[in-house]
Parts: C-alpha cells; structure tokens; sequence
C-alpha cells in the first residue's frame, strides 16, 4: 500500500511541477520579448512532456528500460483512446471543423519509423540520432508554417491561446515556478520510478506492463485535463492538436533523448502486440482528420471502451 501511496504522490509532484515549469518558462521567455509563437511551438510543447522524459531518463539509470518504453507506447495509445475518449463522452469534439492532415500524417510516419527502428531489438545512440532528426524536422516544419500565417494573428491573440502567459508577471513569481519545476521534476520522477518497479515485483506484473498502464495514463493526465476543457469550449484544433503533437514528441523526443542516458532493449512483447495496437489506435483517426466526422459521445464510448479492453488483455 506504501508503495501505490507514493507512486501517486510521485505523479502528483510531476504533474505540478511539470505546469510550474510551463507557466514559468513561458512567461520569462515573453517577458524577454520572445514571441509567444516560437513559446508555443517549442516550451509548452517540451515542458508539458517533461514528465515522460524524466521519467524515461530515471527509469535508464535504474535498469527499468522497460518503465521506459512502455511510458511512451502506453502514453500514445492512451492519448488517442483515453484522452480522445472521455471527453468526448462529455461534449462532442467538432474534429470536422479543423485541418490537422499535415500533422496527422508525419505522427504516423513518426510511429511508422518508431516501430522500424524497435525491431533492430533497442534503442542506441544511432536510431536515438534519427528519432531526434525527424522531430527537428518537423519542428521545423511547424515553424515556418505558423510563420507564414502570422500576419493572420495579431500578439495578442498568440498569447491569448497561452493560457500560462500572463505579461505582467514579476519576475519573482516566475523564478519561482521554474525552481519548483526543475526540483519538483526529478523529485516526483525519482519517487514514481522506484515505487512502480516495486509495485512491478511485489504482485509479478512486468516493469513493462507497469509502464504501459500505470505510469503511461498517469503521464497523460495533463493532455485529458488540456482535452476536456478543448471539448467543452468547442476547440476541436487544440484538442486534435494536442494529441497529435504529444504522440510526436512522446516518440521521437522522449525516446531520442533517453538513448543519451543509456541503450533501451525492446521487449519482443512490444513487437508482438502493443506496438502494433499504438500504430492501430493512431489509424482509428482517420475518419476524424480526412472525412470532416465529428468525435461523438458514441465515438467516445468506443474509444474508451478500446482501451479498458486492451488494459484488461495486458493485466490478464
């Protein structure tokens, strides 16, 4: 009992830490005059996933690899089927009123090479290269394109889309979110970490498994909270986008990333199922991003219904 009282104070501290971290890096980068365009593209969208990463990265050092990698497979899978799912069982998400083809297609070129490179048996400093290079790409790409429709936007709508942003923050408060963020991080990763894996041994369920429930949908706490509240105020966009973009970065970054810490074996029961049902969850949005359907409560019962299906195949 000691151990789930723990991992659940290590998920709360991450999760706190993790927006502490957002809120302060987001308002010291506008208080320095960068725009809120470039803090959006890159700070909200790292620090929003600075749990996963810590968690890969500490799950490394202390020989989990397998917390590791099924943190990030279960994140993705979680992200469409559960963050997609609830919320939408309580308002339909109007996913026919945005475009995110573009970025729908490179998440699935993403996963496509992803589940390429997992079958060389790990992750090491090469594939970890490639994972990296495709994100710089994209990023890059995201870039230019919300570049290139700036002039459509005037500042302050850029920072009204930040909900973090608050330009007249003093620079006390904003130094103390950062401090609580980057100790809160660590701290909260440390502490879910250690007790999952003992959980793990203690009922002899695999670190693997762990990763993939436990800790994947505990990670993917803040894209439900971002997600509901999108679904509600009817921004299809932000909650498509949210998805989308966490399921990139949780794959090519995170992973990326933690290859510097250490090489990430493969457990040949990723290459045999859960690779294959993350790839499958992400084809399930095709209706959604290329033929204009809306995400209904009926949609959102089967989404979730999917997922405690798969949880129930995993814990049997």
């Amino acid at each position: 009992m000691t151990a789930w009282l723990l991992s659940g104070l290590g998920l709360l501290i991450l999760l706190l830490a993790g927006d502490a971290l957002v809120r302060g890096a987001v308002n010291l980068s506008l208080r320095l005059g960068v725009p809120a365009l470039i803090v959006s593209l890159t700070i909200v969208a790292f620090g929003t996933s600075a749990p996963e990463l810590l968690i890969a990265i500490k799950a490394i050092e202390e020989n989990a690899p397998g917390i590791a990698l099924g943190n990030v497979v279960g994140s993705n899978t979680a992200n469409i089927l559960l963050v997609l799912g609830l919320p939408a069982l309580l308002a339909t998400i109007h996913s026919s009123e945005c475009n995110t083809r573009r970025n729908y297609v490179f998440m699935l070129l993403a996963s496509v090479l992803f589940i390429g490179l997992a079958f060389c048996g790990e992750f090491n400093l090469f594939s970890g290269a490639i994972l990296l290079a495709g994100l710089a790409l994209i990023l890059l790409n995201a870039f230019r394109e919300a570049h290139a429709h700036r002039n459509s936007c005037s500042g302050e709508q850029d920072l009204e889309a930040l909900e973090e942003a608050d330009p007249d923050m003093p620079y006390w408060k904003v130094s103390l979110y950062l401090v609580l963020g980057l100790i809160g991080l660590p701290m909260g990763a440390h502490l879910l970490v250690d007790n999952a894996t003992i959980i793990a041994r203690t009922y002899g369920v695999s670190e693997t498994v762990i990763g993939l429930t436990l800790v994947a949908v505990g990670t993917s706490l803040p894209e439900l909270a971002t997600t509901v509240m999108a679904a509600l105020r009817r921004q299809a966009d932000v909650a498509l986008g949210n998805v989308i973009g966490s399921n990139m970065f949780n794959l090519l970054g995170i992973v990326g990333i933690a290859t510097l810490f250490g090489r990430i074996p493969v457990d040949p029961e990723f290459l045999q199922f859960d690779l294959w049902v993350m790839l499958g969850s992400s084809l399930l949005l095709i209706p959604f991003v290329f033929f204009k359907q809306d995400i209904t409560r009926v949609w959102g019962f089967i989404l979730t219904l999917l997922y405690v299906t798969y949880v129930v195949i995993l814990l049997a």
